[in-house]
Formats: structure tokens, sequence, C-alpha cells
């Protein structure tokens, strides 16, 4: 339901027959070379991650791997941050690899990726124009931080100390973990929990340290690039250049972590409003390239991750999208 509330504010008074006849002249040769971006990007996100796992003892293999990232991004499609579950719960299944410890790998992947969306921002701040951060200011700092005065503002004292109970929480379920695990239900929360740090300590044993530095800039290369090609596809984004792409790049990782399915009308809105704004570009020719972009990706999505699915389980696979409970796959 958020993600139709936001595609309607997203498109709210552009007319569709307008935006219909800008997306049938469009050149769609530059989407399909950013479609094969893409798939490479699928392949580089696979590689790293098993990088990530290989500290665990086990490495799994790269068909697997490649499948269950596939899988995953299907899972975003049906419910925001299902596709971090169902990817683990699969190669978890494929490889006979503890759950756990794969969700603490996956928090690492991310943790890491929100580090270089940071470092992307912040290079774009000093290096770009001014009407770029003026954006950035007018759309997301000034409301995130007036959204966090107010939570603060009027609660500040209840946050804190619900982080502070939640702190010596576990504190206490560790230094007590031997006795408490007496209990079934409190061993199976202790387990589990033990199994994430394992994984999250798999960034202190990484044997192929270059190698995933590598990966982890190829990667975002092809997303830049993935971001930048589609403007070729209209004449009104066409002159857009590399600098443009680094911008799109930056506020539309910013729409995809909107939490609804894919960044759905997230992306679409805060896109096209930031290449108006910073680049003139008008409204519905934003939106054209906004849903070019988002749209072919998620036709990608559909359909090699419904193939990766069917390839890793058969018909049985659609069960692995909607498993979230850890103590079905944790393994010791």
């Amino acid at each position: 339901m958020i993600g139709v509330f936001l595609i309607w504010v997203a498109f709210r008074g552009i007319s569709f027959r307008d935006l219909g006849s800008i997306l049938s002249k469009a050149n769609y040769l530059w989407l399909l070379l950013s479609i094969t971006i893409s798939i490479g990007g699928f392949a580089i996100r696979a590689r790293r991650w098993m990088l990530l796992m290989e500290p665990l003892g086990q490495m799994p293999s790269f068909r697997n791997t490649y499948h269950s990232v596939l899988t995953g991004y299907l899972g975003n499609m049906l419910f925001p941050r299902l596709g971090e579950v169902s990817r683990c719960a699969a190669l978890s299944k494929k490889e006979n690899m503890a759950f756990d410890k794969l969700i603490g790998t996956v928090i690492l992947e991310r943790t890491i990726d929100m580090v270089s969306v940071l470092i992307i921002l912040g290079f774009m701040l000093i290096y770009g124009s001014a009407s770029s951060g003026a954006f950035l200011t007018d759309n997301i700092f000034k409301p995130m931080n007036e959204k966090l005065m107010t939570w603060f503002g009027f609660s500040g004292a209840i946050y804190i100390l619900a982080i502070t109970l939640f702190i010596i929480f576990l504190y206490l379920l560790f230094r007590y973990r031997k006795k408490l695990s007496k209990h079934p239900v409190i061993n199976k929360v202790i387990t589990f929990m033990s199994g994430i740090l394992d994984g999250l300590k798999t960034i202190a044993g990484l044997k192929r340290k270059w190698e995933f530095i590598i990966l982890t800039i190829l990667l975002w290369v092809s997303y830049l690039l993935m971001a930048w090609v589609p403007v070729f596809c209209l004449e009104s984004t066409s002159g857009l250049d590399l600098g443009a792409g680094i911008f799109i790049l930056v506020i539309g990782s910013l729409g995809m972590a909107v939490p609804v399915q894919s960044g759905i009308g997230a992306f679409h809105w805060i896109v096209s409003r930031g290449i108006n704004f910073v680049y003139g570009i008008p409204l519905d020719q934003g939106l054209a390239y906004a849903t070019l972009e988002h749209e072919s990706q998620m036709i990608l999505i559909a359909i090699l991750g419904s193939v990766s699915l069917f390839i890793l389980f058969g018909r049985k696979g659609s069960r692995i999208l909607t498993e979230t409970s850890p103590s079905h796959d944790s393994k010791e």
C-alpha cells in the first residue's frame, strides 16, 4: 500500500499519454546495455559474498551463490528486506551452511554498501555542483533532521533508555549465556545471535582482501553505469554527463533504501525531482527516465530471479521466499 501511495505521489499531475509518447520514442538499445551491465553486477555481488563466507570454513559454489543472490532480489520485490533472509535461506539449504552465520555476512555486506554510498555522497558534495547539494539538503538532510528533532525533542529520554536497556540485555545475555542456555528458547536466541556474530567477524579473517576491495569498486562502477547509461535512451536526458550519473546513483540509492518493495515510487519521485531541480529536466521526462531504469531492472529480476529459484529448488522454490524463521535453517 505504501508503494502504491508513493507511485501516486511521484506521478501526480503527469499525463500518462504524454509519458507513453516519451517512452515510445526511447532508444532501447541503451537499456539493453544497462541490463547487460546489471547481469555482470549480480555476478560481482555473488563472488564478493563468497569471499565474506570463506572465513567461515566453507566456500559455496559460485553457481548456487549467484542464484541465491537473484532469489534475494526477487524476494525484495515481494516484501521489503525479505531478500536478505530468502537468499540466506536458499544458500543455507543448497550448501548446508548455517543460516545465522550467513545472516551475519549479509549484515556486514550491507554495512559495507552503506559506507560506500556515504563515501560517494561525500565525494559528490565536495566536487559536485551547489544545486545537487541544495537538493539533498532540502529533500533529505533537513527533513531527516526535523524528524529526528521531533522524535528526540519530545521523547529523547525514552529512546536513550530503550537503547541502554537493550545494551544491558545483550551484555547479560552473553555474560550468563551458559546458565541461560539451559532454557531451550533462550538457548536458540543465544545460538542464533552467536552465529550472526561469527558472520560479522568474517571481515577480520578475510583471506582475499584485495580481491574484495577490487570487487567492491567494480560493483559500484557497475551501479554507476546502470544509472548513467539509460540517460541516453531519451533525447532530453542524453546530455547528462558522468557527474549526473553519480548524482542519480546517490539519490537513487536513497530511494531504494525506503522500506517499500524494491524502492517502488520512492525511486521514481526522488530521481525525477532530483534531475529536475539540478539539471532542469522536465518532470515527465525525468519520470520516463526513472521508469525505464527502474522497471527494466524489475523485469530483469523477476525473470532471472524466478529462473534462479527454479534452478535451485524446482517447483518447491516458492517456499523459500516465505521462510523467515531462522530456526528452520540454522545448522551447527
